[in-house]
Order: C-alpha cells, then structure tokens, then sequence
C-alpha cells in the first residue's frame, strides 16, 4: 500500500472512530452532540479529562472499548509513520546499489557532467542511440528527474575523484563537461585526463574566449552552443537547402536519409580495397561523402581508386538499413 492510500485509510478511519463514539454516547447516555463529542475527543486521545457528566455502567464499558480502539489507533498510525521511514530508506540504499552495480557493469560508455537543460538534452539524444550514459550531478532535487527519465546517475561534485571512479571513468569512451562555469569544466578537464589519459573529451565553452584554454587543458572538441546556435540561424537564412539536408542527415526520426560515420576495424573484409571494389555505392546505394585516414587528414568526396585502410574512418550518407549494413562490413 503506498502513502497515499494509508493516509487516506488513516483519515476514514479517523472519522469512523469519532463518529461510532458520538453516536455511542448520544444513544447511550442521551447527551448533546457536543457533550457526545468532546467526550469521544478526550478519550480517544487518552488526554486524561474527567468525565463531563456522570455516566451510567452502559456508557462505562463503552468508554474502555473506545480506549482500547483509540489505542489501537495510535499504535496504527505510529507504525504506518515507521515504516514509511523504514521502507523508503531500505528503497533509497537498495536503489543506490542497484545503480552502483549498473554502473560497474558498463564499458564503453558515455560521462556527462552536469543535467541542466544541456546536459539533458545530450543525454536524451545518446540514449536514442542506444548508448549508455552514465551522469554526474551534485544537485539532488534532480534526482527524481533523472529517475524518470531513466539515467544511471552519480549524484555529486564531479570534481572530486571518488565521484568519477563510482561513474566508471576507467572504461569509459567518452567524457563530456556540459557545466555553466568555464573554469569547473577546465578543472574537469585536468582530473579526467589524469585518470584516464584515453578518453575522448568534449567540453562545453560558455565563453569564446576560453574556448583555446579548453583545448589546452587537453580537451579533443569544444563546442560553444551560443556559437553555434548563431552560426545555425545564419546559414538557415544563406543556405536554406543545405540546412535542410542536414537536418534530414541528422534528424532522429525515421527519415529516409541518414549521416554516420564508420572506422574501420583491421579485421574487415573492405581493408586494402578501394572505394569501388567495395562496392559501397554499387551494392549499398551509399554515397561516401569523405574519409578520415588514420594520420587525421581528411579526404573529400574520395575517388573511386581511393584505398580503404585500417584505423580509417568513413562518412557515409544514405538509408539506415544500408547504413547498418557497412557498419557491419567495416567491423568483420
């Protein structure tokens, strides 16, 4: 039974003991509904108050039974009021360990720090990628939020080191700081990288000029959502129909074009082959639009002669089925 049922419960029935008691003395002793009620008030309570009249042997043993069910009450009430406590403390450490070894479990994954309405949105977009995400966030009053929308969580500073370990940052992938302060997300910055010298990290600038300092406290992408928001609604005006094409390239609905981006395993059978023995725009109807080499220079719109090799990554556009079925190929 949840809280509100039992408060509800323990209001009826409140209002029945009250009512069977005023009854009881009206009839019984034949007092005035006030008589009849302050009675019932006082020894339900057990207050301790003479009686306010004198009462026959009837109204007597009435008044033992209405003790004894006040009593009762009381002692109802007292343990619903305990194990309310009880049950939602025993709620609250088993729900921590259930995540805690959620978290434990995880490789690969996704850190963000902080769950304002930035943090947010990033996580909602990773998680319909079916990635997992693991948030830090020192407010508590979002932990119900948080619970509703399903995130693994850690709820603290982000700062401190033990914080990061509860997250997983040994085997993560990833390490996004999407806090409002430039200066707490530089300091993250330095105790990631010293914890885990392989994470890809990607840092939020709330200001143009510390985005240089980011990159140089060893950030691999910064990103300023002010900078880019301005960058969007210009090219919105400038370039209608690309804009339009890349919101179709990286919409999240079902649309029927889609933009990934592969790398490609060692083990794949496209390696040492180039773009049209691999057959990607033949066999899959793909158009690759460039190609990362391994040294991070990048090949535009490759040729068809252009080899594909090992720790390259390919960015293809076209349907999701066909995309899928690339992905597979770069990774057998």
């Amino acid at each position: 039974m949840d809280g509100t049922k039992q408060l509800v419960l323990t209001v009826l029935l409140a209002m029945f003991l009250i009512a069977v008691g005023t009854a009881g003395y009206m009839v019984i002793e034949g007092w005035t509904l006030m008589d009849a009620l302050y009675m019932t008030g006082i020894t339900l309570t057990t207050v301790g108050y003479g009686e306010v009249r004198p009462m026959s042997q009837p109204g007597r043993v009435f008044t033992l039974v209405l003790i004894f069910l006040g009593g009762g009450f009381f002692f109802y009430v007292v343990g619903n009021v305990i194990q309310f406590l009880v049950e939602g403390r025993i709620r609250l450490v088993l729900g921590r360990r259930k995540l805690d070894k959620q978290i434990s479990r995880l490789k690969d994954h996704y850190i963000v720090c902080g769950y304002g309405r930035m943090g947010r949105a990033l996580c909602r977009f990773l998680a319909q990628k079916q990635l997992d995400v693991v948030v830090i966030e020192q407010n508590p009053d979002l932990v119900p939020v948080m619970d509703k929308d399903g995130i693994l969580y850690v709820v603290g500073e982000a700062s401190e080191e033990s914080n990061l370990l509860k997250a997983g940052i040994d085997n993560a992938r990833a390490f996004m700081t999407v806090l409002g302060k430039d200066a707490a997300n530089v300091f993250l910055i330095l105790i990631a990288r010293r914890l885990n010298p392989g994470l890809f990290v990607v840092a939020r600038a709330n200001q143009n000029e510390t985005i240089n300092t980011l990159y140089a406290a060893g950030a691999d992408k910064v990103v300023s959502p002010f900078g880019i928001g301005a960058r969007r609604m210009a090219h919105a005006v400038i370039r209608p129909t690309v804009i339009h094409f890349l919101e179709l390239a990286f919409a999240d609905e079902n649309t029927d074009i889609h933009m990934e981006e592969f790398p490609v395993a060692a083990s794949s059978s496209l390696v040492d082959k180039t773009v049209l023995e691999a057959g990607v725009r033949q066999n899959l109807n793909l158009i690759i639009l460039a190609m990362k080499k391994a040294d991070g220079s990048m090949a535009f719109n490759p040729s068809a002669t252009t080899r594909i090799e090992a720790g390259d990554t390919l960015i293809a556009v076209g349907e999701k089925r066909s995309l899928s079925q690339l992905e597979k190929l770069l990774n057998v």
